[in-house]
């Protein structure tokens, strides 16, 4: 996740002014903290860090002081002056200190090494500041946490301390009000407020859905296997636990391993499978396939399993148990173009239903290190190239990120609040088929390679719902609520005239909720919107005798005394409008 991507200039010159503010940090760390060992200080997408090796971790007020201090010197203008130097004389400037030692050792003999100053502050780096600290125009440091040198956790745990930095104060308030957003929106927070999931360290990164969570977990597939019914897939059901031969052929075993869960059974080594596609390639070899079958289109909700380190995983949106909208077509190489077609149109009407109507494209080409003829690489990314011309899809070119077994086309979306995720994907693969041997007879009798496209559009379905419930800020569509209306009665004698409404509503297939706690009524409806269900159905003595419901919505409308016929056909059309 990202905010949208600024122009390039404007982001070079971010990305240069956040370089910078990590100096300015670093220099008032040791000035503060005399005995801090500097470590590494980058930009990042949005802002910047710096690592320090302290004895004590840094607490809210130690950043203020660090803040207010970091201004000062920003005010200095000091010009940024790099200088190459020799390596003894490199080692002598950072002699005190492991981590540096360590940096310089892996700097390429045949790259320069540099310093960079400001005022009296001296740091080895490879450049690219601003000319000087008074283009840093607004700086506001963030937070404070442990970390791992090098990200590994046999190393030292250091402190980061996260900043971000922009050229203009408006620009920098933009963002920080995007931060509130973020955390007001935060899903791991909706997720419990709404009764959705949670997580116990009983099973690491790896959520329980409650009741709630549940329904709208299962909702969605379901939306996802009607599209699958009308754009001709087959779903399978594939083992979880396989032989690592199996990940030895595919290739997963050489380089995945680290990231799979493997156990032993009967003196035989199992794994885990951590994705769907080797599973896929053992149905498709498990007969002998004619041109007249091809495609063949296979989706499986299997559940996967990843190691992920604990220092990564963050709520739904990197878990170790997840399952995804996974889907792999075997086709002929005449009929990729119509295969990354259909799926395009399928991923914008899913997109579209689901409230995500801007996409990026990002076209990503053959990397150096790639398997398959160039023939093929030219023939597969005029493809994917074609379809996207042809579809007047404006997108990015990106030559050599394509992986190694293919190119591929990203889909990438904004939310609500301008950050950007990429969720769908479709990838050609010429790699998997080779090491499972998979062919199809051609019309003139001869066996030829079958193509395997991995494609899917929401991506795991566990990230999906954390993306979209920050999306949507909790605020689900009716069709998908998990309770679509809560009744509240005013009084214990208007219990018994809601359990008539909600018997009603209930009958025609809504999910209706009576709150008959002993609360009063703001209580109730407070509640609800917490919830954040839909309708809110409030009834006293007046409504009563009326045979009717006073409505309020989620977002604070009052509609008024609406007729139980009436509501219930207005929930119901909303209902089958996005069904």
């Amino acid at each position: 996740m990202a905010l949208k991507q600024a122009d390039p200039e404007l982001a070079d010159l971010r990305s240069r002014i956040r370089h910078s503010a990590a100096h300015v940090l670093a220099e008032v760390v040791v000035e503060l903290f005399p005995d801090a060992k500097l470590t590494i200080g980058p930009p990042t997408q949005d802002g910047f860090y710096y690592d320090f090796a302290v004895d004590e971790p840094f607490t809210p007020d130690d950043l203020k002081r660090i803040e207010k201090r970091m201004r000062k010197s920003i005010g200095r203008n000091h010009p940024f002056v790099e200088r190459e130097v020799s390596r003894k004389e490199a080692v002598e400037l950072v002699k005190d200190n492991p981590f540096k030692l360590e940096i310089l050792e892996g700097i390429p003999e045949d790259e320069d090494v540099t310093f960079c100053a400001h005022g009296e502050f001296e740091d080895l780096c490879r450049g690219g500041h601003v000319e000087s600290t008074g283009q840093i125009k607004a700086v506001k440091l963030l937070s404070a946490s442990g970390a791992y040198w090098r990200g590994d956790e046999k190393n030292p745990m250091l402190q980061r301390i996260y900043g971000t930095a922009w050229e203009s104060k408006e620009a920098q308030a933009e963002y920080l009000h995007m931060l509130e957003e973020a955390d007001r929106r935060d899903h791991r927070k909706l997720g419990r407020q709404m009764n959705l999931f949670f997580f116990d360290p009983v099973s690491p990164a790896s959520p329980f859905f409650l009741p709630k969570g549940t329904y709208v977990f299962n909702r969605l597939v379901e939306y996802v296997r009607g599209l699958y019914g009308r754009y001709g897939y087959d779903e399978v059901i594939t083992p979880e636990l396989f032989l690592t031969d199996l990940w030895k052929t595919s290739g997963h075993y050489e380089a995945y391993i680290e990231n799979m869960y493997t156990m032993e059974v009967d003196e035989r080594e199992y794994g885990v499978k951590p994705m769907n596609c080797p599973a896929a390639a053992i149905i498709y070899a498990s007969s002998l396939r004619s041109y007249r079958e091809l495609p063949i289109r296979l989706a499986d909700f299997g559940r996967l399993h990843r190691y992920e380190r604990s220092g990564v995983t963050h709520g739904l949106m990197r878990v170790r148990s997840m399952v995804q909208d996974d889907a792999h077509i075997f086709c002929t190489p005449d009929q990729i173009g119509d295969e990354v077609r259909d799926f395009i149109a399928m991923l914008q009407e899913s997109y579209k239903v689901l409230g995500f109507e801007e996409i990026r494209y990002a076209l990503s080409l053959r990397p150096e290190n790639r398997v398959g003829s160039d023939e093929l690489w030219d023939s597969a990314e005029a493809a994917l190239t074609e379809v996207l011309e042809a579809s007047d899809l404006k997108h990015d070119v990106e030559p050599g990120e394509g992986a190694f077994y293919g190119p591929k086309i990203d889909m990438f979306v904004p939310d609500a609040i301008g950050r950007e995720w990429q969720l769908g994907t479709v990838q050609l693969d010429f790699n998997m088929p080779e090491r499972f041997d998979l062919d199809y007879v051609a019309e003139d009798g001869s066996k030829q390679r079958v193509v395997m496209i991995h494609r899917a559009m929401l991506g795991s379905l566990e990230r999906f719902l954390g993306v979209w419930i920050e999306h949507l800020a909790g605020n689900f569509p009716v069709w998908i609520a998990p309770v679509q209306a809560v009744l509240v009665p005013i009084t214990d004698r208007n219990v018994e005239y809601c359990r008539g409404v909600q018997a009603q509503l209930k009958a025609s297939g809504l999910r209706v909720e009576l709150d008959d706690s002993n609360e009063r009524m703001n209580a109730k409806i407070r509640k609800a919107q917490l919830q954040k269900i839909p309708y809110m159905l409030v009834v006293g003595d007046r409504e009563q005798e009326g045979g009717t419901v006073a409505v309020r919505l989620r977002n604070g409308d009052d509609l008024g005394a609406l007729d139980i016929n009436e509501i219930e056909e207005r929930i119901l059309n909303e209902v089958q409008t996005y069904a």
